[in-house]
């Protein structure tokens, strides 16, 4: 007996509407969240009250203060975070965050692209394109982003192979892309770090497990961008090749 064709899944994808919010890029999810138990939200025209209710995708119209979340442009920047700040929209211990270096410029909410602790300082990325976002942090990528380093010693060749060959700490395996001797001065140096993934406080771990202190660490580039002479504190928008050099943008 010949076995009938089975029929097509009609399953369709649901997410909750504070999600499908912050995934159009309008804002964090956590401000999402409170628009919608603030009564700004609507699906279908009705208001909603649970950040969780069911989004259908491609089905149900979901607006904000009346708004359709509609096609909205993209933006990307490039900003040069000073040392102090956190990479976060809120801080529970109140302090200053990247944010602050964007107050009076008019932009659409955005999101850091991936992070730098506070300690640390350089090229930071920000968008409104969750999608493109998420294929520059994506470890399978593997897109590089070198870091310049100071640290409290002058170490020798032997030891800068050492951070390529890695090490495990707390499970991890940790290891550089490239590191090389930039300049060192009587008692510390100046590294050139390049690292293809976004491991938590990578090279921090990596050169303490080999006896190095760092003094500074400044990310310099991302893929193809590159911090430049941009001042401390300040962001410019990409080119549209810089955007397309690190992943496809999109659109909507």
């Amino acid at each position: 007996m010949q076995s009938r064709p089975s029929k097509p899944s009609t399953a369709t994808v649901r997410h909750g509407v504070a999600r499908v919010i912050s995934k159009a890029g309008l804002c964090s999810r956590t401000q999402a969240a409170d628009w919608v138990r603030a009564g700004r939200v609507a699906v279908n025209g009705r208001p909603v009250a649970d950040p969780e209710h069911p989004v259908r995708q491609g089905l149900d119209r979901v607006t904000v203060d009346g708004a359709p979340l509609g096609a909205r442009a993209r933006v990307y920047l490039a900003l040069n975070k000073p040392r102090g700040l956190v990479t976060t929209a809120r801080d529970e211990r109140q302090r200053d965050t990247v944010y602050a270096c964007l107050e009076g410029s008019g932009l659409p909410w955005l999101a850091p692209v991936g992070r730098l602790d506070q300690a640390s300082e350089g090229l930071l990325l920000l968008s409104n394109d969750p999608a493109w976002a998420a294929a520059i942090t994506d470890p399978v990528q593997g897109i590089e982003k070198t870091y310049h380093v100071q640290v409290d010693a002058i170490p020798d060749e032997a030891l800068l192979q050492k951070l390529v060959v890695g090490v495990v700490d707390e499970g991890e395996a940790l290891a550089a892309r490239s590191a090389t001797l930039l300049r060192s001065g009587t008692r510390n140096a100046w590294l050139e770090i390049v690292l293809d993934e976004g491991r938590n406080r990578q090279i921090r771990r990596l050169l303490a497990a080999h006896g190095l202190g760092v003094l500074r660490l400044v990310r310099v580039a991302i893929g193809g961008v590159t911090l430049g002479d941009l001042p401390k504190g300040a962001w410019r928008e990409l080119t549209a090749g810089e955007v397309s050099g690190l992943a496809p943008p999109t659109t909507g």
